[in-house]
Parts: C-alpha cells; structure tokens; sequence
C-alpha cells in the first residue's frame, strides 16, 4: 500500500510539474533565456577587458594598461552596453516573439511573430521615459543631479538607457505578455484590416498590426496616463514587485530555497534548473549588471555552474572522479567512465539517469544536500566581502575555478569554487560509499551460481 501511495503521489507532482513547465509562457520564457546566452558572453568578453587591472594586480601592471588598451576602454564599454546595456530589449523581445509564435503554432491563428515582436517594442518604449504632471500638463522630467541625469525623460549614463537594461526585464515581460494577449485577442475576434489574397503578405501583414497594434499602444498609455496622474509611471509600479522579489533571492534562505526546489524537482526527473531559473533569470542578470556598476549582489549572473552546482545539478563533480577512480561495484565504476569528461563540463545526465540519482531513494540526501552546502559556502564567500562579487556571465560549461574566476574576474573566484566543490563532496561520500558497497555486494552474490 505504501509503494502504491508513493508512486502515486510521485506520478500526480511529476504530472503536475510537467504541465506547468510545458506551460506556453514558460516555454516561451525559456527561449528569452537561450536568447541573451550569446549577448551575455560577448558582453563579458568586453567588460574583462575594462577590468584587466583589476584582474591581474601585479606591480606594474595597470601602468602598462593605461598606457595601451587602456585608452580604449570606452569603446570597450560602448560595446558592453551594446549587449548587457540592452538585455530587457533582447530578453523581452524574444519572449514576445516565441510566445506569439506559439499561440500561432498551437491555436491556428493568423498571428505574425515579427508583429508581436515590433508591437512589444512599441508599448515597452511608451514606459521607458519618465513623465510628470506639471503645471496642468504631462512633461518629460529634466533631472540633472551628482547621481542621476534624466534629459527629455530619459535617464542615461555611461551604461547606456537605463530603463532598457537588465533592470528593465521584468517590466518588459509583463508588457511583452500584455501585448501578446491583445494582439492574440484582436485578431480571434477579427480586429484587424484585411488585405485581398492578390496584395503581397508582408504589406498585408504590415496592414492586419494596425489595429491590433493601436489597442496596445492605447491600453498601455491610458494605464500610464493614470499612474502619472497618481505621481508614478508603469515601470516605477511594476519594478516594485521585481524589487521585492530581487531582496529575496539575495538573502541566504532565498537563495538556499532555489537551490532546493531546482534539485527537488530534479529529484522528480524534471528538470528543475530549466524551471526555476525561467522565474531567477530575469533578477539574476539585473543583478549581475548592478554589481558592474558598484552593487554587491550575491544572487547574480550564472552563480549556479560557476560555484554550486559544480559538475551539474546535485554539484557531482567530486562524485564522478570517485566512481572512476575509488569505486569498487562493476557498476558505479563505469558509470564514472561513462561521465567523467563531461562532469568536468557541468552535464551529468548519465549519472542523473544512469546511476541513477532520479527516483533513487537512497541518493536523495546526498542530491539535494550536497549543493545546499555549496551553496552555503558560496554565500558566506560573497556575504563576506572574502570574493568579489559576480559581475561576468561566463559559459555555463565553464570547468571548475576558471568559471569562478571569469565570473569574478578574480583569483578568489576560482578557489571559492573549487572549496564549493570539495564540500559538496563531503556531503556525497558517505552515501556513494555505502551504496557501492551494496551494489558491490550485489553484484558478488549475482555471480554465485545457484544451486540444483
């Protein structure tokens, strides 16, 4: 009876989860956080190079950077803010794209996604400046102080446009959401200008977005017009939200309670990383972007390969060079085989399911708890003040200590991860011995022949 109970209750949560993951929205969510993978990277190609003084403190050395690339610097930053300075641009964009297109896809109906996409530009650009009533009338704000430059409602600095930057993802989600749904509304129930089959489909796609296209821009207007009047704006009301949402994720148990539920439902044989970090992306690369400017958030950029889950979820990268070298059951011996490169680079599916560590009652402890107390000893390192905080998104197969190091653009980046690692392990070593020990047993008495 109880078998049965656990294996129901284990097939109604993987049903479950396994709904909302497949959700449109989070699939959509999904395809934004692929699409700023390659911005990001490129971005913190140039961003080290503004760094490399900092990065390389031997005597001498900032001298001899000043002097030669380091004149160029601001066409390096220029660059930077070309990719990271424009991610709620890229982010929300592609989210409006791949949604639209799903909807498309899905429900069958005559939605463009280049349309869906154009049209979120538009309403995100009716919330970037920022207006005031003033003397009877909306006004652009004119603000010039010490901290913040505000010229014909824009506010800008060195970093670029600041409302289209990462801090302007979540906003640009919610608008980019919005705009899908009008769009998706209008054309269900034919709001839209109909061209004659004779007349070339892009001049007639261009024709079916102006109506759907003004519903956008005047809901989106009217809902700002209100907040103005009320002393705030769209993007001011919505950041509220993500702002509260940000402090969470940077306490220590926020950030233990992520990496809980992405191993708990990896657990499940979902894949909890692709879940959870549709909802922790967004924040994470604000983060990240806030910390280049002078911010000190240790929940930023892609804390997780570089420093927690070292080897891939569940931080077994101990865990496979043990099987390959230490194990003594046929079994997890070539397991560590079959797994050891590509732990080195953060995958460890042939473990996940190979061992397995999914369903697997035994390893449950060790999965979870082991990049818990990564993940402890990564916070402490970065709460400290001990390791610079993240300010590169470096690839996420990136192999222990160089990930570190190209996230912090430090030396101590490098050696909290691999202190991260060899804690993890710690956590895993009792367990993985005394499971190969039963497997060894196992497999010793399997090959006593049984007797007549």
């Amino acid at each position: 009876m109880t078998n049965t109970t656990n294996q129901s209750f284990k097939d109604k949560m993987a049903a479950v989860i396994g709904k909302f993951a497949g959700s449109r929205f989070v699939r959509a969510i999904m395809d934004a956080g692929y699409s700023v993978i390659s911005f990001s990277i490129v971005g913190a190609i140039f961003l080290i190079l503004t760094v490399l003084p900092q990065a390389f403190p031997v005597p001498g050395f900032a001298e001899l950077y000043a002097s030669t690339i380091g004149r160029f610097s601001n066409i390096f930053q220029a660059v930077y803010n070309a990719t990271m300075g424009i991610l709620a641009l890229v982010f929300s964009g592609t989210f409006a794209y791949s949604y639209t297109k799903i909807y498309r896809d899905e429900e069958h109906i005559n939605l463009v996604p280049m349309n869906g996409l154009m049209m979120f530009l538009m309403g995100f650009f009716i919330t970037v400046p920022e207006l005031v009533w003033k003397n009877g009338s909306i006004q652009f704000v004119q603000l010039v102080t010490k901290t913040k430059m505000v010229a014909g409602g824009y506010e800008a600095s060195t970093g670029g446009i600041y409302r289209i930057g990462a801090v302007g993802i979540f906003i640009g989600l919610v608008i980019a959401w919005l705009t899908v749904q009008v769009y998706r509304y209008t054309v269900k129930h034919n709001w839209q200008i109909k061209m004659p089959a004779a007349v070339p489909t892009g001049v007639a796609n261009s024709f079916s977005a102006i109506i759907p296209a003004f519903c956008i821009a005047a809901l989106i207007t009217v809902i700002n017009l209100a907040l103005v009047l009320l002393g705030t704006d769209l993007f001011k009301v919505l950041f509220v939200p993500f702002s509260f949402i940000s402090k969470i994720a940077d306490t220590w148990w926020g950030f233990l309670i992520i990496i809980f539920l992405i191993h708990f439902l990896w657990w499940f044989g979902i894949h909890g990383a692709t879940i959870i970090s549709s909802f922790y992306t967004p924040i994470a690369l604000a983060n990240m972007a806030a910390n280049v400017q002078g911010s000190s958030h240790v929940f930023a950029g892609e804390f997780l390969n570089g420093f927690i889950t070292l080897g891939g979820s569940g931080a077994t990268l101990g865990l496979a060079i043990w099987l390959v070298s230490r194990a003594k059951s046929s079994q997890l011996k070539e397991m560590g085989k079959v797994e050891i490169v590509p732990a080195i680079f953060n995958i460890n599916e042939p473990i996940l399911f190979g061992l397995p560590i999914v369903y697997n009652i035994q390893l449950m402890i060790p999965f979870i708890c082991a990049p818990l107390a990564s993940g402890i000893v990564t916070y402490a390192g970065f709460a400290t003040g001990l390791v610079p905080k993240i300010r590169v998104q470096q690839p996420w197969p990136t192999p222990v200590g160089l990930g570190g190091y190209l996230a912090t653009v430090s030396w101590k980046g490098a050696v909290l991860a691999i202190v991260s690692a060899l804690v993890a392990f710690l956590v895993w070593y009792p367990f993985i011995k005394h499971y190969d020990n039963k497997l060894l047993k196992e497999e010793k008495e399997a090959t006593v022949a049984p007797k007549n």
